[in-house]
């Protein structure tokens, strides 16, 4: 194995343990077992790295909140119960993944002062919604390209939400069936216009 991937294995750890925002070039040679300067040589810089660390496993992360779904959640299921498998999905990802999770906290704080950063999270975010939609509603709905945006960026939004609270508040933060039951109570007072 080269430098390069030594570097993006190492920034990974370093993110695991250190977070985004502790963590130094030193750090990273010292985890990659690698000479300071391969960092700039291989990435330009250590946000760089950190930045393709970050987005390698928030991408990880995303695929694993969409695919390996259990039963309930394929296609030919209800919509209701892809929906409340997701958050399932969810929680246990940001239970199990915590350390990356907050990295990836720090870094969206990060992208405020990084235009890289913040042209990364946001290209992400545009490439993950239609896919969103369509792992949770199936493609036949018939839903123009605003309405499938409309949904899927509502379903990120709450992804967002649900995820803070477990960082925060994991003793009293929603499960999956509270996070569904509000949504059918949501939709039923949008439906009634109350």
């Amino acid at each position: 194995m080269g430098h390069r991937e030594e570097l993006m294995r190492g920034a990974r750890r370093c993110l695991e343990e250190r977070g985004y925002a502790r963590t130094t070039s030193r750090d990273l040679a010292a985890a990659a077992n690698a000479p300071l300067g391969t960092i700039n040589y291989h990435y330009g810089s250590k946000e760089a790295l950190l930045n393709a660390a970050l987005m390698e496993a928030l991408n990880e992360w995303g695929e694993r909140i969409v695919s390996g779904r259990p039963a309930q959640s394929r296609p030919d299921a209800g919509s209701v119960a892809r929906s409340a498998a997701m958050w399932a999905q969810v929680i246990d990802t940001v239970v199990r993944e915590r350390p990356m999770i907050v990295a990836a906290v720090e870094a969206h704080a990060q992208a405020e002062r990084s235009p890289e950063i913040r042209r990364q999270i946001a290209e992400a975010f545009e490439s993950t919604r239609p896919r969103l939609a369509a792992e949770l509603h199936g493609d036949d709905l018939g839903w123009d390209e605003e309405t499938t945006r409309a949904v899927s960026s509502v379903h990120m939004a709450l992804i967002a939400g649900l995820t803070q609270q477990w960082l925060v508040d994991p003793e009293r933060a929603p499960g999956a069936r509270e996070v569904a039951l509000g949504l059918r109570a949501i939709a039923r007072a949008l439906e009634s216009g109350g």
